[in-house]
């Protein structure tokens, strides 16, 4: 992370349709601490009211647990497109969830996370799960899907890059228009100037 002595709290997020992970930790001074995980579990229904459950869920979750930047898994393409299709519209309540509240937002591929949490990109969930359990010295192995959602915010945490927020905040969109606008303005009115003055 940039600010080594800082605290900052993670929440990851493993998206599905019909289970959607969530793990949250802290990171500072150079340690990993376990705050919370868990599965949303979506009941069966029609495809906005399960999405709707996710969105909500995860609002719930980032209001009771307030952290400051999230990780979500990028969707692997499969060879079933509905499936992909699916998984994609869960990956999006899932990113309006974290940025409606204001994080930071960072992706990554479930190769990059195992690779960064196992060190074998083809580990498989077994495997991450215990890893997991090692890395936050929990004394019961979380269930898989939770298991994935911290393996993403660990990946984050290890990340040697540091943060790398794909999706701006609301304020810094605003900010980003706010200087662009007066970017513009200036523009303008310097060539009004030299249109005048010729």
């Amino acid at each position: 992370m940039k600010q080594r002595n800082a605290v900052v709290r993670i929440i990851g997020i493993d998206p599905g349709l019909n289970r959607t992970g969530y793990g949250v930790i802290e990171v500072g001074g150079g340690a990993l601490r376990h705050v919370a995980a868990g599965v949303i579990r979506v009941p069966a229904g029609a495809l906005p009211a399960r999405l709707a459950c996710i969105l909500m869920e995860l609002e719930q979750i980032i209001r009771e647990t307030q952290p400051s930047e999230a990780v979500v898994e990028k969707v692997f393409v499969n060879v079933n497109a509905q499936s992909t299709l699916l998984l994609g519209q869960a990956r999006g309540a899932a990113l309006c969830a974290a940025v409606s509240a204001g994080l930071k937002v960072h992706e990554y591929t479930a190769l990059q996370v195992k690779q960064a949490v196992v060190g074998y990109g083809k580990a498989d969930k077994i495997q991450v799960q215990k890893m997991v359990q090692r890395l936050l010295a929990l004394q019961r192995a979380p269930a898989l899907d939770a298991a994935d959602a911290l393996a993403c915010s660990i990946c984050h945490a290890h990340s040697s890059t540091g943060p790398r927020s794909t999706l701006p905040t609301p304020l810094e969109r605003r900010a980003r228009r706010a200087k662009s606008g007066r970017g513009t303005r200036a523009a303008w009115s310097q060539f009004a100037m030299r249109a005048q003055r010729g």
